[in-house]
C-alpha cells in the first residue's frame, strides 16, 4: 500500500500535470527478501521479542538452546527436497543495496520513482538453511515436519536483473556467510541483547 501511496504522490508532483516547477521528488522502492544474518562483528544482530516469527531467528535459537526444536511447515512441495524455498540475502548485502540506491538517487537516474528487488535471485530450501546453520554452530538442531502453513507457496525468489543493471548492486555474501555471521550473534548473545 505505501508504494502505491507513493507512486501517487509523486504523479501529484509531475509538472506536466500539475502545471508547477520542476520535480525534485526522487522515490526508491527496495522490495527485501528474507534478511538473514548480522554484522559480521557479532555486536549487531536481530533479537526479536518473544518467539521468533522467521525462520532463522527460531533456528539459531535453537542451536543456542533457547528452543527445543524447530517444526517444518511442510516437506510435500513440489521442490528438490520437499520443503519451502525462499530467497534468503545477509543483512550486509542489504545495508550495500540501501547504500547503492542513495548514489543511483544523488545521480538523480531514472524516473524519479523507482522499485528495485533485493535479493540474491535464487532460493534455499528450509533444510539447506538448517544444515547450513549445523555447519556453522557445529551443534545439532533437532527438528519436526509439521503440516503445511494456509497461504504458502512452495518457491518465491527475487528478480535481481533491475538492480544489477540499474544500482550497479548485486548480492555477494554466501548462504553461508549469513549463518556464520548469524551464529557469530547468537553465541555472543544467547538471551539477546538485554537478557
Amino acid at each position: 500500500m505505501i508504494e502505491e501511496i507513493l507512486k501517487d504522490f509523486k504523479k501529484s508532483k509531475d509538472p506536466s500535470i500539475t502545471k508547477q516547477p520542476k520535480d525534485d521528488w526522487r522515490i526508491v522502492i527496495l522490495r527485501y527478501f528474507n534478511p538473514v544474518g548480522s554484522h559480521p562483528s557479532g555486536k549487531i544482530g536481530e533479537d526479536p521479542n518473544g518467539i521468533p516469527n522467521n525462520l532463522m531467528p527460531y533456528v539459531s535459537q535453537v542451536a543456542v538452546g533457547r528452543r527445543e526444536k524447530l517444526t517444518v511447515f511442510g516437506n510435500d512441495y513440489n521442490t528438490p527436497d520437499g520443503t519451502g524455498v525462499r530467497d534468503y540475502i545477509h543483512v550486509m548485502d542489504l545495508a550495500e543495496g540501501h547504500t547503492a540506491s542513495l548514489k543511483y538517487m544523488e545521480q538523480n537516474k531514472g524516473t524519479g520513482y523507482s522499485v528495485f528487488n533485493l535479493g540474491t535471485g535464487k532460493g534455499n530450501s528450509v533444510l539447506e538453511m538448517i544444515d547450513a546453520m549445523k555447519k556453522a554452530s557445529g551443534r545439532p538442531l533437532p527438528y519436526e515436519f509439521g503440516p503445511r502453513r494456509e497461504g504458502d507457496i512452495a518457491v518465491c525468489y527475487a528478480s535481481t536483473e533491475k538492480a544489477a543493471k540499474e544500482l550497479g548492486w548485486t548480492a555477494t555474501r554466501t548462504l553461508q556467510d549469513m549463518c556464520n555471521d548469524l551464529w557469530t550473534w547468537q553465541s555472543n548473545n544467547p538471551n539477546g541483547f538485554s537478557k
